[in-house]
């Protein structure tokens, strides 16, 4: 059977690629779009968090044989703590200003955190092995599908469509927003801004540690994992509209699939689909498919 001339394996196997892919995205650019769209800041080392996360999954296990369940919880503390005392020491001087000193000083963050990784523990990637309950692959009748690649999907989407009904409909995402929009007046009404938004960075940063975990397994470990995949998350948030949770989410995972299939019809495309499409979407709508026009 054939799928458009393609052997159906091959093309469902590059689909399913292209959603797990899609799912590290639009985990990766959820964060992105949290801390930028309540905090105004456009974080660069959010590669780098997302790296750390996946090294300390893989440190847990290799030093101290924390299991990847534990991980899953522990290492997006590890890394929402970092965050945490990123915003505290750094970024607090820096709002209201120009959103470019923000990047500029987490892309140097992320070149340190980068450094020190790749000091300690080389360029060469480190196995993280699929925990046994997520081992092997179901048989659909179609198709074989991997049940770790299945959990990834699953969880990422759960986690991100969790996050945007918190911030979008809850009473804590409606302080959330109006703290970054009119601070003086809500800590009128006895609510601590400033831990609010030192929280927010955290939990921006924490979901990119659990998108380092749930990375683990699927690629190499190794200190150059968060610079390779860092512009073309924040290709995805531009396409969806800076500061769209929603935006990002949806972009993120279709635009994996649409890499995933460019890889089965013209493969010599397929690192550079995701950024022709960024060129189209900006000069038809500048804003993003998602975003609000000035």
């Amino acid at each position: 059977m054939e799928i458009f001339g393609i052997p159906h394996q091959a093309f469902l196997g590059q689909l399913m690629l292209g959603l797990v892919n899609g799912a590290f995205y639009a985990m990766l650019s959820l964060g992105l779009a949290v801390i930028f769209g309540l905090l105004d800041i456009v974080n660069f080392a959010h590669g780098a968090l997302y790296m750390v996360g996946a090294f300390a999954a893989w440190i847990m296990l290799d030093k101290w044989g924390v299991s990847y369940w534990w991980a899953l919880v522990l290492a997006p503390l590890i890394v929402g703590a970092i965050g945490v005392v990123i915003e505290r020491l750094f970024l607090k001087r820096l709002y209201g200003l120009d959103p470019l000193y923000g990047l500029l000083l987490t892309f140097g963050l992320s070149l340190i955190l980068e450094g020190a990784f790749r000091r300690e523990y080389g360029v060469s990637g480190q196995s993280y092995s699929v925990p046994d309950l997520l081992s092997g692959a179901t048989n659909l009748g179609f198709m074989i599908l991997p049940n770790y690649r299945a959990w990834v999907v699953v969880a990422s989407i759960t986690v991100c469509l969790a996050t945007w009904f918190l911030i979008e409909r809850t009473r804590l995402g409606a302080y959330l927003r109006a703290g970054t929009e009119n601070a003086k007046l809500v800590q009128a009404f006895g609510v601590n801004v400033p831990l609010m938004v030192t929280l927010t960075y955290g939990a921006g940063a924490a979901l990119a540690g659990l998108a380092g975990v749930l990375a683990a397994p699927v690629i190499q470990v190794t200190p150059l994992m968060g610079s390779n995949l860092i512009i073309v998350v924040f290709a995805v948030v531009v396409i969806g509209g800076m500061g769209s949770i929603l935006g990002s989410v949806i972009t993120g995972l279709l635009l994996g699939i649409v890499e995933g299939l460019t890889r089965v019809f013209y493969p010599e495309a397929s690192n550079i689909v995701v950024f022709v499409i960024m060129a189209i979407v900006l000069m038809v709508r500048p804003a993003g498919l998602f975003g609000k026009e000035a």
